[in-house]
């Protein structure tokens, strides 16, 4: 879980670093993350606990101890197949009750935190835009950055055309009681203010222009735009990562509806366009035109006529091709969205299934390699775990671009290692050698002296 939380926090840190935020907001998020992060670091543990438990059974001849009491492998690991299955049990849960409402939870933090504004910090020589309507700039400021040189201030709050420009020797930053404005305190300075109206809509010769000349004086401003403002939940509660089974299925439904919908619309709309173009459709009795296969047609229409005639067949293929273009990209939409509610149906019993295949994957394996600690059974759990996650992950993405159903690319991982599951259980319970490097130089050895003897055998023949 740290590694995890150690990646989400690098992803994240330039939106956290230097805009301010107390304490419990970033224990908050963290929180947040660490439940969201439950969905790697379960299945992980899992494969990692199983191979440690296994390995240092194996190492200290315990298994060998269960196996000669009669009792075997198979039949010692179903205490702990139920322990693991109650862990998938309640992972499922937790899937399906408590990760919707963290997901919104923490989607709607993680939303407030990256669009906040940094704090307010003036650098030597560059002007400092960040309070709206006003841009600051210091030729210098002092070491701990409350006393700035050589000032000028660009005022725009008050929205006329023209700017009013303050300049000043020195300026003394603090903030007020209330912490909502920050206090400029300005000496020896001069403000220069152009009394140009926006809504001027004629020209004035005697426009005002005035000075005001200062030794001190102070301008606030509204820190509103630094705070952090907490967004509406309910906006982000359509997300599909937002939802349980109950409502995942609902919106796949109501979504299904608006698909049918639109494609019997465009069918409709294709229809009539296509098979009938002339008021007299429906009127009186019709004749097929004798018209041959192959001929220009518009031969058959007099000439007076011909201009008219193309026009409006023009017009006619170029509003039904910009409608259909239109509904194309809308059912576009409304697959994408429907892929990604039944992605999401999916993964809530994935993340079951994915606890129990690690442990058959990680129990064998550990019985096999027979090493315990945090050396070994660390590398391999690592790799096995990779190994699932990379095939899930590319799965994942080819089931959100098409190339698969969501079913296949949820489901692909699980699919291919359960196969590996078996073998390494079988080989396991069969006391294999499976990765046991002796063994395989005993057998490379054997290999290379049968070499050696059918050489010398064929050397004494010539």
């Amino acid at each position: 879980m740290f590694v995890l939380l150690m990646l989400f926090l690098f992803k994240y840190i330039d939106d956290l670093i230097g805009k301010g935020f107390e304490w419990y907001v970033i224990m908050e998020l963290i929180g947040y993350q660490c439940a969201v992060q439950l969905s790697m670091a379960l299945p992980l543990s899992m494969l990692l606990s199983s191979i440690m438990t296994f390995g240092n059974l194996g190492e200290s001849y315990e298994l060998v101890a269960i196996k000669a009491a009669g009792v075997s492998l198979r039949k010692a690991m179903s205490p702990l197949f139920i322990l693991v299955g109650l862990f998938a049990a309640g992972s499922f849960l937790f899937s399906d009750y408590i990760l919707p409402v963290v997901n919104l939870k923490m989607g709607s933090l993680l939303w407030d935190v990256r669009n906040k504004k940094a704090d307010f910090l003036i650098k030597p020589g560059i002007f400092n835009s960040t309070i709206p309507g006003y841009a600051i700039r210091a030729k210098s400021k002092s070491k701990d950055g409350t006393v700035l040189y050589d000032l000028t201030i660009y005022d725009k709050s008050k929205g006329n055309s023209a700017s009013d420009v303050l300049v000043a020797k020195e300026g003394y930053m603090y903030n007020s009681r209330d912490q909502n404005f920050m206090i400029l305190k300005l000496i020896d300075g001069v403000r220069y203010e152009d009394s140009r109206a926006n809504n001027a809509k004629t020209y004035d010769p005697r426009q005002q222009f005035t000075r005001f000349y200062f030794k001190e004086t102070e301008t606030k401003f509204n820190m509103d735009a630094f705070e952090m403002k907490r967004t509406d939940e309910n906006l982000f509660k359509q997300h599909h990562q937002m939802l349980n089974l109950r409502q995942l299925k609902l919106k796949s439904d109501t979504n299904l509806m608006e698909l049918d919908s639109l494609s019997k619309m465009t069918a409709q709309e294709l229809k009539h366009n296509i098979l009938f173009t002339s008021r007299y459709y429906n009127e009186g009795v019709r004749e097929n035109a004798k018209i041959e296969v192959g001929n220009n047609i518009l031969a058959y229409i007099p000439e007076s006529n011909r201009r008219n005639v193309v026009s409006s067949a023009l017009g006619q293929v170029q509003q039904f091709k910009d409608g259909t273009f239109n509904r194309s990209t809308e059912y576009q939409g409304l697959v994408d969205k429907d892929t990604r509610y039944d992605i999401e149906y999916h993964r809530k019993f994935t993340l079951a299934i994915s606890c129990l295949l690690l442990f058959a994957i990680g129990a064998p394996l550990g019985a096999i390699i027979r090493k315990g600690g945090l050396g070994a059974p660390v590398v391999i759990s690592i790799i096995f775990f990779l190994i699932y996650h990379i095939i899930s992950t590319v799965a994942e993405k080819s089931a959100k671009d098409g190339a698969m159903t969501p079913f296949w690319g949820m489901w692909m991982a699980i699919l291919v290692l359960s196969p590996l599951a078996a073998f390494l259980t079988y080989k396991s319970t069969t006391d294999s050698a499976l990765f046991d490097i002796d063994q395989y130089k005993i057998k490379a050895q054997v290999a290379l002296q049968w070499i050696k003897e059918k050489l010398n055998i064929k050397k004494q023949k010539v």
